[in-house]
């Protein structure tokens, strides 16, 4: 095990900062970020455009910025890893928040980490713990899951990795795939209680609670605006230790016949399956699945 002191140790080697910046609100910014982005020899940014206003904003001068996104990243990492050769200091910032969350920054971290470099995070604002804080869902434990696929079939047999974990969930969610998202959340998950956060630290800021079914309600009639987190509760006790035959009890006829596609069965015997299962007749389920089907077409 080889063990790095952030502070303690002399090396000729740079330090890779990672820089948490706001997620809205300026405000936000720490006083120990504004200093390390100051000293920094470069500045590694997502968005270069947004990382200039914030530079300004702060009279942040001297440091050179550069790009560094999923499109350039390759290239980008081979001359970050040059400069912290050099014993330079980089600061890597992403668009808004903590750097290596749902964005390329792992990558380079996972580089920097393995030639041995100093690796030095700077702590501040992240939207997925400020959406967990605040929605009144168990924090005790919890899961990062992130951006889902974008496909539906991808995105719900990831939902198929969580369905039974207890802990509670934090998902983030582009606003044009937001609607699509729920109704996936509920086919797979099932009725669940869930938070939206809209628009954290910003003018806009809202938080709306309820169950999946009533969020995907809402979103039939309110167009979807700006960046979400979904905090949604984990299974309960009897869903993640109950017996097989009852995994399906809070899925749709059309979702339990999807989920046993899913498994390998064909829809033919997804259908017998789910109507003997449910204790109903085969037609009623597959009229089910066929009003899905026209709905999602």
């Amino acid at each position: 095990m080889k063990r790095i002191f952030s502070y303690r140790e002399e090396t000729k080697a740079g330090t890779l900062f990672l820089v948490a910046t706001p997620i809205g609100n300026l405000q936000d910014m720490t006083f120990r970020a504004v200093e390390v982005l100051r000293q920094s020899a470069v500045i590694a940014a997502e968005d270069t455009r947004q990382t200039r206003k914030l530079m300004s904003y702060f009279h942040i001068e001297g440091p050179r910025l550069i790009s560094y996104h999923e499109y350039n990243k390759q290239r980008a990492a081979a001359e970050i890893l040059a400069m912290l050769e050099q014993g330079l200091a980089v600061s890597l910032v992403s668009d808004a928040g903590t750097p290596g969350i749902s964005d390329p920054g792992e990558d380079i971290v996972r580089a920097a980490v393995v030639r041995g470099y100093r690796v030095v995070p700077i702590p501040g604002a992240c939207a997925g713990i400020a959406a967990l804080v605040a929605s009144g869902l168990p924090t005790g434990q919890f899961s990062f899951v992130g951006f889902l696929p974008r496909v539906s079939k991808d995105r719900k047999r990831e939902l198929e990795r969580w369905n039974r974990q207890r802990e509670t969930l934090v998902f983030y969610e582009a606003p044009h795939r937001l609607r699509e998202t729920v109704n996936d959340l509920l086919d797979v998950l099932g009725d669940r209680q869930v938070t939206v956060a809209r628009e954290l630290t910003k003018r806009y800021e809202e938080f709306a609670r309820g169950t999946l079914s009533e969020l995907a309600e809402l979103l039939q009639t309110e167009p979807a605006k700006g960046e979400y987190v979904l905090v949604v509760a984990g299974a309960g006790e009897a869903a993640a230790d109950g017996p097989d035959e009852v995994w399906w009890a809070n899925l749709t006829a059309a979702a339990h016949v999807e989920r046993l596609v899913m498994q390998g069965m064909s829809k033919k015997e997804a259908v017998k399956q789910a109507a003997k299962d449910r204790g109903v007749p085969k037609r009623d389920v597959y009229n089910q699945v066929l009003a899905q089907e026209q709905e999602n077409h």
